[in-house]
């Protein structure tokens, strides 16, 4: 796999939904399966295909089906990170946010003047294009950097 951009995009299982998160703030394109609908394991294989996207599960059965799949066997998000670097994910956190934690959408810079009032004065906002939702780099950023770091 190359380091994070557009060549990587993934897939995740209904049991790597905490990974999700991890994925699209480190920029990359990240579909997670419940936010699909989508729980029965014929439906994830012909899906990842379809999108050309990596398939994460923690499904040792689905991975052994799937070609390209990753299995990740640890059950808490720092060791599935762990596991996930070890295959070759490059897992840094780019310059700002890229990619929505919530949608996965693309995120692009706003004007911090139409922010809602929960955005913090003094930061550089972003939203996300598909949801709406706000973003900058604030705490809970600055604790994804030390877990990646830790890793």
């Amino acid at each position: 796999m190359s380091e994070n951009g557009d060549a990587d995009r993934f897939l995740l299982d209904v049991m790597l939904g905490k990974l999700a998160t991890y994925l699209r703030m480190c920029g990359y394109d990240t579909a997670y399966a419940l936010d699909r609908g989508i729980e029965a394991d014929e439906e994830l294989r012909p899906l990842a295909e379809s999108e050309g996207r990596t398939l994460l599960t923690r499904d040792e059965e689905l991975a052994t089906a799937t070609d390209d799949a990753v299995l990740l066997t640890e059950r808490e998000v720092e060791q599935q990170l762990r596991e996930l670097r070890a295959t070759g994910v490059e897992l840094s956190l780019p310059d700002h946010p890229q990619r929505c934690s919530a949608c996965n959408g693309e995120v692009e810079p706003a004007d911090l003047d139409d922010a809602p009032e929960h955005v913090p004065d003094g930061v550089e906002p972003y939203r996300c294009r598909d949801c709406g939702q706000w973003f900058w780099r604030g705490s809970h950023w600055d604790d994804v950097q030390e877990t990646l770091a830790a890793i």
